[in-house]
């Protein structure tokens, strides 16, 4: 039921996964807090989260064939990433890309409303104190924010994990290199080899609980302080 194989599959996702999530974090967690704290966006900027949530309702495959076409080393861009060292077709690589584009929409929904419910008021609060907007966003900003972050990485994780057609357009599925756990799954699946591929789905679904499970825990404990706060 279980081989050396999906030993490998499953190591390979879970680096991909989690390089694919560091990556969201740093690139999503500014962007998250500008998105939260505005108001009001303007004309264009109020395109900017619709147009970063697209590869929520675009196929995964035909997002995967976009990168493909962008980065693959048939375009412009791809051979000069290549001239550098830095390939992404077939190539690990292009799994965390893959995975992270596709998980980037669900962190971004997550971590944006995270940032959204913190209380201005403590930070004018210690602006009148003379606080720095560094030391503001440290310790006022940020600490009630850190458990919807969490979260939105936990589910952000859990998404890239499980990350399918996007990466076997971009990354394809060589053993050893790019087969993570769903591209295991399905060339099991095509081999007739059921019992490794009932493995992997029971390891699919474990993360997947997982991930809500966590993610649910760190929302209510997030929500917590600030009903008992209501009821006070």
């Amino acid at each position: 039921m279980w081989n050396a194989a999906s030993t490998e599959a499953l190591l390979l996702s879970l680096r991909v996964a989690s390089l694919a999530t560091l990556a969201i974090l740093l690139a999503g967690g500014p962007l998250a807090f500008w998105l939260g704290r505005r108001k009001r966006l303007g004309p264009l900027t109020c395109w900017i989260e619709p147009l970063l949530s697209l590869p929520l309702v675009i196929p995964p495959v035909v997002m995967g064939y976009v990168l493909l076409m962008a980065l693959g080393p048939a375009s412009p861009v791809g051979r000069w990433l290549e001239a550098i060292g830095l390939r992404f077709a077939l190539d690990w690589k292009g799994a965390v890309l893959a995975s992270g584009v596709l998980a980037f929409p669900l962190f971004l929904a997550v971590a944006r409303v995270a940032f959204s419910h913190c209380d201005r008021r403590l930070e004018e609060a210690a602006r009148t104190l003379n606080a720095g907007p560094l030391r503001v966003f440290l310790t006022v900003t940020l600490p009630p924010a850190v458990p919807g972050l969490a979260a939105a990485s936990v589910l952000a994780f859990a998404r890239a994990f499980g990350e399918f057609g996007a990466t076997m357009m971009l990354a394809g599925n060589i053993a050893g290199q790019t087969r993570t756990v769903p591209q295991a799954i399905w060339s099991y699946f095509q081999a007739g080899r059921e019992a490794p591929a009932w493995g992997l789905a029971a390891v699919s679904v474990a993360v997947g609980a997982a991930a809500m499970a966590a993610s649910l825990v760190l929302v209510r404990g997030r929500a917590a302080p600030g009903e008992e706060g209501g009821h006070a």
